[in-house]
C-alpha cells in the first residue's frame, strides 16, 4: 500500500466517523447533545478537508482546484447524497414507501453519474 493511500485511509476514517457521530448527536433527540454534535461534526469536516489537502500535496498537485467542473461535481455529490437520505427518511421514518424508493433511486443515479463525470469514459 502506498503511503498516500494509507494516510488518506486513516484521515478519512477518523474524519468520517467524527462527522457521522456528530450528525447522530445533532439528530437524535434522545442523546440531548445538539450543540456538542455540531462541534464534533465540524471537527470531522475539518479533518476530511485536511485529508483532501494532504492527499493532494502528497501527489504533488495544488491543494484545491476551484473551477466549474469541480464545483459542479461537488454540487452533484451533495444533491445526490441529500436525495438518497431523503428517500431513506421517507421509507424508514415517514412510511412513504413508494415515494421514498423513487427519491432514493434518483439520488443513487445522481451519485453513480459522478463516476463517468470524474473518471471519464474510455
Amino acid at each position: 500500500m502506498l503511503k498516500k493511500n494509507f494516510v488518506s485511509m486513516i484521515m478519512g476514517t477518523i474524519g468520517g466517523v467524527l462527522f457521522a457521530v456528530g450528525m447522530c448527536m445533532c439528530l437524535l433527540p434522545e442523546w440531548n447533545a445538539f450543540t456538542q454534535g455540531i462541534v464534533v461534526a465540524c471537527v470531522g469536516l475539518v479533518g476530511l478537508i485536511a485529508m483532501l489537502i494532504v492527499r493532494r500535496k502528497m501527489e504533488g498537485k495544488p491543494a484545491i482546484q476551484l473551477n466549474a467542473k469541480s464545483i459542479g461535481t461537488v454540487a452533484l455529490g451533495v444533491v445526490g447524497a441529500l436525495l438518497l437520505g431523503i428517500g431513506m427518511c421517507n421509507v424508514m421514518v415517514w412510511s412513504n414507501m413508494v415515494l421514498g424508493i423513487v427519491i432514493g433511486l434518483v439520488g443513487i443515479v445522481a451519485l453513480l453519474s459522478m463516476i463517468p463525470l470524474i473518471k471519464g469514459l474510455k
